[in-house]
């Protein structure tokens, strides 16, 4: 009983002994000299425009005005925003294109991996072939995708008129109806080789032991993909998943370049939206308000994702 107060007293007293944050922070001082530069960095190039945006979304910057000159106003740019119509357009916009382009380039990125996954003749071309859509420029992307739905020379309209599908040429970027959906299948195609990629390194991963395990036991190859690839892809999924809908969410070039949000806003998604309304008509807070909602929305996204990067490094610690 002696000893065991003694040692209770004793590691009371060294609890008492050690320091504080501040000295910590104090006697580890020259460490920090190391990575000032880098905070000092991050607080110019992030955190001061982050301040910025937020204080610029409670003013009101009529066109013409200086932006010294601005206008306090408090919320009202959220109230306007959240009673237009236009943002709720943009809005279904924006999750129509998110939604439809993460989920289908992450499926033909998915059944791509797993058939080059397998030893044929001509893999190595057919890979390379795949991932140039990935590897072009944006830019050249949608000049070429704008010229291929051309709604007077464009290729898709021309196969289709000679094989007598329609009688004319179909708009297909001039249309209200079909302008999303259009610009939806360029993303998807410049999309998947990305999601193709990680699952093909996911592969990699994927214990071959297991599956000569389960091949000897008579699982089918069916069997084998959902009980045992197909739990080791889950991570890499998830993550693949994330970023698709982090960069999809954030897409400006493809729908900007090819119809600038038109027509009547049928192809506006939040981000274009946002670059109208500041660059365009210079209605610098209500832009910002937009921005404010966009970045709350993407750290959700950001959240989970590194929720579920954290979920894989202690799986492989477990391991």
């Amino acid at each position: 009983m002696t000893t065991l107060a003694g040692e209770a007293m004793a590691s009371r007293e060294t609890a008492t002994r050690q320091p504080g944050v501040l000295q910590q922070m104090w006697n580890s001082r020259a460490d920090y000299l190391y990575v000032l530069p880098a905070i000092v960095v991050m607080l110019v190039v992030i955190a001061y425009p982050i301040y910025y945006t937020i204080e610029l979304s409670f003013f009101k910057t009529p066109p013409g005005l200086q932006l010294r000159d601005k206008i306090f106003i408090g919320t009202e740019n959220y109230t306007a925003i959240l009673s237009s119509d236009v943002f709720w357009k943009v809005t279904v916009n924006t999750a129509i294109w998110t939604l439809a382009s993460t989920l289908i380039a992450f499926v033909l990125g998915y059944a791509s991996a797993l058939a080059l996954h397998r030893d044929f003749a001509g893999r190595a071309v057919l890979r390379a072939i795949l991932i140039i859509p990935w590897v072009i420029s944006a830019v050249a992307a949608s000049y070429i995708w704008k010229w291929i739905y051309h709604s007077d020379f464009g290729i898709i309209g021309a196969v289709m008129v000679q094989m007598g599908i329609v009688d004319r040429q179909p708009n297909f970027i001039d249309n209200v109806n079909t302008v999303l959906p259009s610009l939806i299948v360029v993303n998807i195609w410049r999309e998947f080789p990305f999601a193709m990629i990680m699952v093909m390194a996911g592969l990699q991963t994927v214990p071959e032991q297991l599956l000569r395990a389960a091949k000897v036991d008579g699982a089918s190859a069916w069997q084998r993909f959902w009980h045992v690839t197909f739990p080791h892809l889950r991570s890499v999924s998830t993550v693949t998943i994330l970023l698709l809908a982090v960069a999809n969410f954030n897409s400006f070039i493809i729908p900007w370049i090819m119809t600038g949000g038109g027509p009547s806003n049928a192809s506006h998604i939040w981000i274009t939206h946002i670059y109208e309304l500041a660059f365009g008509r210079q209605r610098w807070g209500v832009a910002a308000a937009y921005s404010v909602l966009l970045f709350l929305i993407l750290m959700v996204l950001g959240y989970f994702y590194v929720r579920a990067l954290s979920g894989n490094e202690s799986k492989e610690q477990g391991a």
